[in-house]
């Protein structure tokens, strides 16, 4: 039996239905790898034979046994959060390029135990394995097979979910062939590279390509920065190592784009410099310890820059301080926009978040920040980060009807108090409910729904429809898109939004 996954997916593992075949050349040597010379070319065409006999002998195949069930879908997997931004991404691609959406997922038996096979790729002698994190972090037991057909029992060392990595360890009478992690940030478009993996527990398999693109965010979660790649990878690669001309390591072949479950060109890999610190976190303490500031953050946009009269579209803006948290004790407040982070630019969202998350807790900071139309320097402590706790799922089916119409395309309403009750809102949380959105509005297109309250028009604090409808009117009257802050489900956010033409 073969399992499958979602279209687009962590690179789904294969039940193995018999000992995987290891067909990687046999190493010599159990010293570092060296890197390969600029492979030559036979007749116009790239020869990657000199590449392949280096690298193979450090690429494994990794076996797991799983209680069935155990991972909650049809097999290892990142988490449900991240599994559900997938089929969110692959359903929004679906509908735009007409490609159908195919899940499978086999009921296992109860009590059944599940088998499956990924990839992994030795980086120090002494046994310390890389692979992804769906490929071990739910596994009952785990069994490494290396090129030289040992069978050695593997622990899993620590794992992160955020980036799908984790590291394995093996114990072996001698030292083992390893690989070394090269600089992604100076992969470029278009330069070949090559992939070793056990597609469909067949063993080791060389593949080649180029990289597709760079930088590539498929929502799979907060450090997505993909090397997107044509080499061909298919399930059962999981963990595997994508190769530059040198023989070292860039990435950590992870997901596909697949409308019928197999290869065709659209993949992803954890590029090496995201992977490289996380994997060095997880051999000193099993874990990774990230920092936090504690705000909610949302891109710059054309439109909120001229709202805000605020210089470009670079930045993150704040769009909710958290209680008890670093940036509230550091004056930060909603509305301001970080720009640097100790000197260093903060281009988009994705920027600040890595280089929060990349600081220890307890380090000292200086965010660079625009508040109001001016520059400041603001200090902070950076924090702990925790897990995401769940939010409050407002229910608007039953807010009150008595609303205004407006121009913008939105109804307003009271917060009365069967309206907290029923969408589950303390005092705390003020403004003016939306009880409806007009179809083809202004507020549609930008995303707002009923049940979403408006807690700020331009930078007023509204507390009822009568205050927000007078703001906005001004708003209409200055001719420029209006600032709306707007909370959903115990997060807020700004947006943006134009009148509709008279």
């Amino acid at each position: 039996m073969t399992k499958t996954k979602t279209i687009l997916s962590a690179l789904a593992l294969t039940t193995a239905l018999t000992a995987p075949a290891l067909i990687a050349p046999l190493f010599s040597a159990p010293s570092a790898i060296a890197a390969a010379p600029t492979a030559p070319t036979v007749s116009g065409v790239q020869d990657f034979s000199d590449l392949a006999a280096k690298v193979t002998p450090a690429v494994v195949n990794v076996a797991v046994t799983m209680k069935a069930g155990a991972a909650g879908d049809d097999e290892v997997q990142m988490s449900d959060r991240s599994q559900k931004q997938m089929e969110e991404f692959m359903q929004r691609f679906a509908e735009r390029f007409g490609q159908p959406m195919r899940p499978m997922k086999p009921q296992p038996r109860a009590n059944q135990k599940a088998e499956a096979v990924g990839t992994g790729f030795i980086i120090d002698p002494a046994g310390w394995i890389v692979t992804n994190h769906h490929v071990a972090g739910k596994a009952d037991k785990i069994v490494v097979t290396l090129s030289d057909g040992r069978k050695l029992d593997a622990k899993m060392v620590g794992g992160d979910e955020k980036t799908d990595l984790a590291l394995l360890k093996v114990e072996s009478d001698k030292p083992l062939p390893f690989v070394a992690f090269g600089d992604a940030t100076k992969v470029r478009v278009g330069q070949p590279v090559m992939a070793v993996g056990n597609p469909f527990g067949l063993g080791g398999t060389v593949t080649t390509g180029i990289v597709s693109a760079r930088g590539r965010d498929i929502h799979s979660g907060p450090f997505d920065d993909y090397i997107q790649t044509d080499a061909a990878i298919n399930r059962g690669n999981s963990g595997g190592p994508l190769f530059d001309m040198e023989g070292r390591v860039i990435g950590i072949n992870t997901a596909i784009f697949s409308p019928s479950g197999g290869n065709i060109g659209l993949g992803f890999a954890i590029p090496a410099s995201l992977a490289e610190p996380v994997v060095a976190q997880l051999k000193v303490n099993g874990k990774v310890e990230r920092g936090m500031l504690g705000v909610q953050i949302q891109p710059m946009t054309g439109e909120l820059s001229q709202s805000m009269s605020f210089n470009g579209e670079k930045g993150a803006v704040v769009a909710q301080v958290q209680p008890d948290s670093p940036a509230l004790a550091a004056g930060i407040k909603s509305g301001d926009v970080i720009v640097s982070v100790d000197g260093k630019n903060v281009d988009t969202i994705k920027d600040l978040t890595r280089m929060i998350s990349a600081m220890k807790p307890g380090t000292a900071v200086k965010l660079g920040v625009w508040r109001d139309g001016k520059d400041m320097t603001i200090n902070a402590k950076i924090g702990d980060q925790k897990e995401e706790g769940g939010m409050v799922k407002a229910k608007a089916e039953k807010a009150d009807k008595k609303a205004e119409p407006l121009s913008y395309g939105v109804s307003l309403a009271p917060l009365s108090k069967e309206t907290r009750q029923e969408m589950k809102l303390d005092d705390s949380v003020k403004g003016a409910l939306i009880a409806s959105v007009e179809a083809g509005s202004p507020a549609e297109e930008m995303g707002l729904k009923a049940g979403d309250i408006l807690q700020q028009v331009g930078r007023e604090a509204v507390d009822s429809p009568k205050a927000a409808v007078e703001k906005l009117k001004e708003a209409k009257d200055a001719g420029k898109p209006v600032l709306m802050k707007v909370y959903r489900e115990g997060m807020t956010r700004f947006v943006a939004i134009s009148p509709r033409a008279a």
